[in-house]
C-alpha cells in the first residue's frame, strides 16, 4: 500500500472490553472473559431457546430478552438445561441478559461449565443490540494507518500526502487559517466502515495536533479555536504533493483521472507539483471545489474536449490549431 501500514485484515476484540465499555454485570464465566469477539453481527438465540439449532451462529454475541427468558420458563427443568447448555458453544464470545431479566439456575451453571461469559445489563434489548452494533463495527472495522495530513476542507474530507519535508503540515496550516479544519496531522488512522466508507482521525497522542519544522508543536485548538479542528472525518478525495520534476508529464487538462487504493477501496486521486510560488492552500481549495463539481455533474476538462471535438468535426481550422498546441505541450 502506498504511504500505508496495512495491519490485519479483520480485528478482534477481548469479551472483557464489552464489560468495561458497557457496565456488564459478570454472573457466571469469569474464566472466558479473554474470549475474542471476531463479528459485530448480534443474535437473538430464541429458535434455539425454543430446541431449533440448526443453522445456529455460534461465533456471534448472544442476547437474551424477556421474550426469549419468559419462554424458557415455561419449559421442563431438564430440557432447559440441555438447551442453555448447548446454547454454550466454545465458539461463542458472551451471552447477555438484556432488560435486567433474572438469570435461571440452569444458565448461570452452563456458563460456569463452559466458561462462557454470561452478562447482565439493565439496557432493554433492542437498545443493547443497536449499542453493540455500532460499537463493534467501529472496534472491528479493517484499518490502517498513513503518513500523511487529513483536512477538511468546504465539507470534503481531504487526505494529503507525499514525502517528508514537502509541505503538509504547512498548507494544513495555512488551509486552517483560511477557516478550514484539521483532524490528524502526520499519523491518521483510516477505518473502513460496513458501506465501505474510510473514515480518518488522528491517533489519541496526537489529538489537536501539528507539527511545523521551525516552530515545533502547535495546538491547533488552543490557536485557531474549537471549530478548526474535527475528531473524524469521511474521506473523499486524495492530495499527493510531489516535487516539481520537470522530466514528468503533468496532466494539465483534467481528463486524466487517477485512483489510490486504500484498504481495498478505490479514492479519486489529484496530484499536485510542488514548486516555488505555488499557493497549495488555494489549489487545495479549488481541489474540493472541483470535486464537488463533479459530483454534481459538472466535468469542465470534459466539456472542453467534447466542444474541441465538435469545432474540429465541423472543420474549424482554430480548432485544429488549438488541438496541436496541447499536442506540444504534452510532448
Amino acid at each position: 500500500m502506498e504511504d500505508g501500514r496495512e495491519e490485519e485484515a479483520r480485528r478482534s476484540i477481548p469479551v472483557r472490553k464489552l464489560v468495561e465499555r458497557f457496565r456488564f454485570d459478570v454472573l457466571a464465566g469469569e474464566a472466558g472473559l479473554d474470549r475474542p469477539v471476531v463479528t459485530g453481527d448480534i443474535h437473538r438465540p430464541g429458535l434455539a431457546v425454543a430446541g431449533y439449532f440448526a443453522h445456529h451462529p455460534v461465533r456471534r454475541i448472544q442476547v437474551l430478552g424477556k421474550t426469549e427468558m419468559t419462554f424458557a420458563a415455561e419449559l421442563a427443568p431438564e430440557v432447559r438445561q440441555y438447551r442453555f447448555a448447548k446454547l454454550m458453544h466454545p465458539a461463542t464470545p458472551c451471552l447477555i441478559l438484556a432488560h435486567g431479566v433474572e438469570a435461571p439456575p440452569e444458565l448461570v451453571a452452563a456458563a460456569a461449565d463452559r466458561a462462557v461469559p454470561l452478562l447482565s445489563t439493565p439496557i432493554k434489548t433492542t437498545k443493547l443490540i443497536s449499542l453493540l452494533t455500532d460499537f463493534l463495527d467501529k472496534a472491528l472495522a479493517p484499518r490502517t494507518t498513513m503518513h500523511g495530513v487529513l483536512v477538511e476542507v468546504y465539507g470534503i474530507g481531504i487526505l494529503l500526502i507525499g514525502q517528508s519535508g514537502i509541505g503538509k503540515s504547512e498548507t494544513a496550516l495555512e488551509l486552517i487559517k483560511r477557516g478550514h479544519r484539521l483532524i490528524a496531522d502526520d499519523a491518521v488512522e483510516i477505518l473502513k466502515t460496513a458501506e465501505g466508507e474510510l473514515i480518518g482521525e488522528a491517533p489519541p497522542l496526537i489529538e489537536n495536533l501539528l507539527e511545523i519544522r521551525g516552530l515545533g508543536i502547535l495546538n491547533v485548538m488552543a490557536l485557531f479555536g474549537a471549530g478548526a479542528i474535527r475528531l473524524r472525518k469521511k474521506i473523499s478525495l486524495v492530495v499527493r504533493l510531489e516535487f516539481w520534476d520537470s522530466r514528468k508529464r503533468y496532466d494539465r487538462l483534467g481528463l486524466d483521472e487517477e485512483k489510490i487504493r486504500i484498504l481495498d477501496t478505490e479514492l479519486p486521486l489529484v496530484v499536485i507539483p510542488v514548486r516555488p510560488g505555488r499557493n497549495l492552500a488555494v489549489i487545495v481549495e479549488v481541489a474540493a471545489m472541483h470535486y464537488r463539481l463533479k459530483l454534481m455533474g459538472i466535468h469542465p476538462a470534459r466539456e472542453f474536449a467534447e466542444r474541441l471535438d465538435r469545432a474540429i468535426a465541423a472543420g474549424a481550422e482554430e480548432a485544429r490549431k488549438l488541438a496541436r498546441f496541447f499536442e506540444e505541450a504534452y510532448d
